[in-house]
């Protein structure tokens, strides 16, 4: 048994709990009751912690490692593997291939065992990736095309003078004075039309690589003579690729990419290697052709060759062993060159799975987040068996879950609650599943057990339609479908199926209703045909997964404007005027409120000799963020630092009087994220939780009729409790007037919607086809539809 003894982390509240090895155990309880801080901040934590206790302080660094646990003994631990829902791999040169470790195999085939040209010499492996030296196109590097500057690109208006802004891609602000003041020191006329300009003086301007010379006129300075000018010049050209390929921020990224102009590199085709690399073939496709496969299809392809004898047999072998797995796990239609930065973050944890499943570990504890996340009900018996299989080989499977259909299938059941944030953080049961019938605090045991009977059709009608023609995008291929409008729309089925697609390519359609030009694809295929008929869309709102902020500085209360009304709390208190504070003073971004030691950011950076870094609380604030003088200044008793330290549950009782602050409490609250602190980093939200404080934004504001709303998959990480709650939202948006589509697995939200798109029957390729379309009940009867039995049970006989 593993056993946890007096765990402290986050909401958990001196939890001591014992769970079995060798066994597949669910951890559930409602979103934020503290099942993720028992499953990896406790268990897995410690187990990471010893093992870094054996390597060397050097090696240390190298590992990312979680926080120490609060935990006063863990026990019968073995080692841990995590796979957390948190996209690791950013970089767009990483791929479902390297992410799974088959493009080194892929690279080995090729090198090994493909057709050469004749007389042609045999390649290394390396010279087969775009990422290396060896195998990156000369011309490109690696990129595929090939950015531009032109003197068009970089000075759109030549009718401008330098100082009034001809070098459009100059930085604002004080660079771009800068700059000019340079140039002016130079002796360039700086109120010139650009267009007037001496060509050598445009081109040096726009292009020099080179610093520039001042010029000495010896009878004025003598004794002086010509010298490299000492300040920093840097040509227009440079700092737009600069910042295109250096800068971390994606504002940067896009401001310089619009002045470059992009185009297919010539010598590769787009492909990326170097010619030699792309001259080999095996199964008559060269590398590029072979990755661009889904794995499906690959695998197919490889099956004759894997009976072959010596390296092709080997090789091929091992592939579709690893493709089969993807397969299993609802990935066949993911192809090897997939960027990851492109996948949901439960498509890159069960692609890590995949991964896992040929890694022949034994005796390891495999520590899973919602694995079922982004997986229709028909791939979720498929995952089921890979969680017992992983038991069956000799390991233990510790999984946080709410999709009720793998709970059923585990060992060992720890149920946590009973309520999320403070109201949980308790062990309600541990032991096997049957057993949760017995515990009647149990949020969990309702929907295991004795499921809410299906909801029953709304019976609303159609205000107009929006209608989709030809629309082609992805693996989207001329598909027509009509979109309802005013009513709640699910679109269906399997992962890769093209609901996300379809949701972009509506949304795309919908603004301004301009027919193809407004829908022009993004990735440049073919336009969508649109029109709206009987109540057009005037606006589009798009609640995707995508973070609120990149750094701890923006959080809850910040992004939802509840920290503006805060302030004015604090600064319209007696002391708050007598000291002259106003509501700035009351920012942990304002040097006049804020901690001078940390800035606001309450942690300091600490550095460790051979250690990696590591985050302390501030010394000065203790984590407040604040100085002693803003904190001397109290609003019902609590300070600012307080305040933000509350829940969303405990906020709306204490500014339930304060029609502003209630208002965004309570519609955080109506989504399901009552748990959540008001000052909690924006980073450490997950993207299904950020989705739905975006959706919580929305909800304050009246005016929703002829918006189409956009939502992809959002009950994600949620309990089926909270979900429910979250699907009457959408309900509630319905009802003022609005259009929701969204994309979902969830037979609850399906079941309750007024209007079904079915999408299939595969993934990839072998999806993007509409299989029914009509009410729950029309759909659930269509013979063609890999949703219809799932959905037919749910609704049960009528």
């Amino acid at each position: 048994m593993v056993r946890v003894r007096g765990a402290r982390v986050h909401n958990l509240r001196d939890v001591t709990v014992a769970v079995p090895r060798g066994a597949v155990v669910a951890f559930t309880g409602v979103s934020g009751s503290g099942k993720s801080s028992l499953a990896f901040g406790t268990l897995f934590a410690q187990a990471q912690h010893r093992y870094l206790e054996s390597v060397s302080p050097y090696a240390r660094r190298l590992l990312r490692q979680v926080e120490s646990p609060r935990v006063d003994a863990v026990t019968g631990m073995p080692p841990a593997v995590a796979l957390e829902q948190r996209r690791s791999a950013p970089s767009s040169r990483s791929t479902v291939g390297t992410v799974s470790t088959m493009s080194n195999l892929l690279r080995m085939l090729l090198s090994r065992c493909g057709a050469y040209p004749p007389g042609a010499t045999r390649l290394d492996s390396d010279a087969f990736s775009p990422n290396t030296p060896a195998g990156a196109c000369p011309e490109c590097h690696g990129q595929g095309v090939l950015h531009r500057v032109t003197e068009r690109s970089l000075v759109p208006d030549d009718s401008l003078s330098i100082r009034q802004g001809a070098v459009a891609s100059w930085p604002g602000a004080w660079q771009g004075k800068n700059l000019r003041d340079l140039l002016g020191t130079l002796g360039y006329d700086l109120d010139r039309p650009w267009r007037d300009l001496p060509a050598a003086d445009r081109e040096w301007i726009l292009f020099t690589d080179e610093q520039p010379v001042v010029t000495v006129d010896p009878e004025r300075e003598p004794g002086r003579v010509q010298r490299p000018y000492r300040g920093q010049y840097s040509s227009a050209r440079r700092l737009v690729l600069k910042a295109f390929s250096e800068s971390r921020s994606e504002r940067a990224r896009a401001r310089a990419a619009a002045f470059l102009t992009q185009s297919t590199c010539p010598l590769c085709g787009g492909r990326r290697l170097r010619p030699e690399a792309l001259a080999v073939t095996f199964a008559g496709l060269d590398i590029t052709g072979l990755a661009a496969l889904p794995a499906a299809e690959l695998a197919e392809r490889l099956r004759p060759f894997t009976a072959q004898d010596g390296p092709a047999g080997l090789i091929t072998t091992d592939l579709a062993d690893r493709l089969a797995a993807l397969e299993r796990l609802g990935l066949g239609y993911l192809s090897l060159d997939r960027s990851a930065p492109t996948l949901s973050t439960g498509e890159l944890q069960r692609l890590r799975l995949a991964t896992q499943l040929r890694s022949g570990l034994f005796g390891v504890v495999y520590v899973l987040d919602e694995p079922s996340a982004g997986l229709h009900p028909a791939d979720t018996e498929a995952l089921r068996h890979v969680l017992t299989e992983l038991r069956t080989a000799g390991n233990s499977v510790f999984v946080v879950e709410h999709d009720m259909a793998v709970v059923r299938g585990a060992d060992w059941l720890v149920d946590v609650g009973p309520a999320a944030g403070t109201g949980g953080g308790l062990v309600l049961y541990s032991g096997p599943v049957d057993g949760l019938r017995a515990v009647p605090d149990s949020a969990t045991r309702r929907f295991l057990f004795d499921p809410p009977p299906p909801p029953a059709p709304r019976g609303r009608t159609p205000s107009g339609v929006l209608r989709l023609r030809g629309v082609t995008r992805h693996n989207l291929r001329g598909v027509d479908v009509d979109v309802p409008l005013g009513v709640l729309t699910a679109v269906t089925g399997v992962s890769g199926a093209g609901k996300t697609t379809l949701l972009g390519a509506a949304g795309a359609a919908a603004t301004g209703n301009r027919g193809p030009d407004a829908a022009a694809a993004p990735d440049g295929t073919a336009a969508d045909g649109a029109a709206a008929e009987g109540g057009a869309v005037a606006r589009v709102v798009t609640f995707d997964q995508t973070p609120l902020g990149r750094t701890p500085r923006s959080n809850l209360a910040t992004y939802t404007g509840l920290l503006d009304t805060v302030r004015k709390l604090f600064a319209a208190t007696p002391e708050a005027r007598s000291r002259g504070y106003g509501p700035g003073r009351f920012s942990f971004n304002v040097a006049a409120g804020r901690c001078p030691t940390c800035e606001g950011a309450g942690a300091i950076e600490v550095e460790l000799l051979f250690l990696p870094t590591a985050w302390s609380p501030c010394p000065a604030c203790g984590g407040s963020r604040y100085n002693p003088q803003t904190l001397e200044i109290a609003y019902r008793g609590s300070t600012v630092a307080d305040v933000l330290a509350r829940t969303v549950d405990e906020a709306a009782d204490f500014l339930a009087d304060v029609p502003a602050a209630a208002r965004v409490l309570t519609t955080l609250r109506q989504v399901g994220l009552g748990h959540l602190r008001l000052g909690q980093p924006a980073p450490e939200l997950s993207g299904g939780e950020a989705q739905r404080v975006k959706l919580a934004a929305e909800l304050q504001h009246a005016h929703r009729r002829r918006t189409l709303y956009l939502l992809d998959e959002p009950t994600t990480g949620l309990h089926p409790a909270d979900s429910a709650v979250l699907t009457a939202q959408l309900h509630r948006l319905v009802d003022a007037g609005a259009t929701v589509l969204v994309a979902e697995h969830d037979l609850d939200l399906i079941a309750g919607a007024d209007h079904v798109i079915d999408l299939g029957p595969g993934g990839g390729t072998g999806g993007g086809r509409v299989l029914a379309t009509g009410t729950p009940a029309e759909v659930a009867a269509s013979p063609a539809s890999p949703t219809a039995p799932y959905l037919a049970a749910r609704l049960g006989p009528r």
